[in-house]
């Protein structure tokens, strides 16, 4: 059976969040570098074909409370994530936000 336009864009969207967390994981960042850090992620996964779209908001407030030598490594419990593809009309919409304390990514809709 062929993959659909709907798996592949499934599946350039899961892409997108492994390259997105694997590269950024463990980068050095406090809430003063926070915002120049979130539009590096941004642009450097906008680059990547199919990608609409790419949102990060990396949380300060808990970033601040987690730094006790100027700074801390980024991990999923820093940052809410979204990631828009659009590949031949069909556009997947996903979300990573920590659950039961694992950041986890899913697709938050599907449509044509």
């Amino acid at each position: 059976m062929e993959p659909t336009t709907r798996d592949s864009a499934c599946f350039e969207a899961g892409i997108k969040f492994g390259a997105l967390y694997h590269q950024f994981a463990g980068t050095p960042v406090n809430p003063e570098s926070a915002a120049s850090l979130e539009t590096a992620i941004e642009e450097s996964i906008e680059n990547q074909p199919f990608c609409e779209s790419v949102e990060v908001e990396i949380l300060t407030d808990k970033l601040a409370d987690a730094i006790d030598h100027g700074y801390t490594e980024l991990t999923g419990k820093f940052m809410e994530v979204e990631i828009v593809v659009e590949q031949e009309g069909t556009k997947v919409v996903t979300k990573m936000e920590m659950e039961d304390g694992y950041p986890m990514m899913k697709i938050e809709s599907v449509t044509k």
